[in-house]
């Protein structure tokens, strides 16, 4: 499998990469800075905001995989929507699987967590972006086929045990290492459970 990788040098995108390339697909490498990626990633410069780079990584991959994400500096996070929206509408046609984030998962009751009393204040913006950005998607044209994959409210790097528990919109549980969670991201592109649906998983 082709694999256009969108934030490929982050702490999950490198970690993606790195999972897909042991299972022998290949995997390109978008960055707008050009840093390093995983050994045997082809590495590119490209934006995720650009509409001809988005085109044609979806005629030239069988799957768009953003790992990107809003600004944990304080800085305005339209332009990250943007670059989300530019996804949604220039990758037509094509496979997209999206990391998303955790906030807009729902508690028992139904509120989104970003809702819910005691969610910390510092990620709040950042979580509304990342559910403005699950909202895009629901409103995707029909023939974009797209997976919204939110982790599960804790994620951090940790152990490889490629064993996790999946659920739709309420949180499988605690926590994630990176390194599950991109087995169950790759997981997901090699068998599709989840199209035009958002799921979560947990260790």
């Amino acid at each position: 499998m082709k694999i256009a990788l969108f934030g490929a040098s982050g702490m999950i995108g490198s970690r993606i990469a790195a999972e897909a390339l042991s299972r022998g697909h290949e995997a390109t490498g978008y960055t707008r800075s050009g840093s390093p990626l995983p050994d045997g990633t082809v590495t590119t410069t490209g934006d995720l905001a650009d509409e001809t780079v988005v085109k044609e990584a979806a005629t030239g991959h069988d799957v768009i995989v953003s790992a990107t994400g809003p600004s944990r500096t304080g800085g305005s996070h339209e332009p990250w929507l943007a670059a989300v929206q530019n996804l949604v509408e220039h990758a037509s046609g094509a496979r997209v699987l999206f990391v998303g984030g955790a906030g807009s998962l729902l508690t028992a009751g139904g509120t989104r967590l970003l809702d819910s009393p005691g969610f910390p204040r510092e990620y709040l913006a950042e979580a509304r972006a990342g559910a403005a950005a699950l909202d895009l998607f629901r409103s995707a044209p029909a023939d974009l086929d797209w997976t919204f994959f939110s982790p599960a409210p804790v994620i951090a790097p940790g152990a490889r045990t490629g064993s996790y528990t999946v659920a739709l919109d309420t949180p499988a549980g605690e926590s994630i290492s990176a390194e599950d969670y991109a087995v169950a991201l790759v997981d997901e592109l090699e068998r599709p459970q989840h199209r035009r649906q958002r799921f979560t998983a947990a260790s």
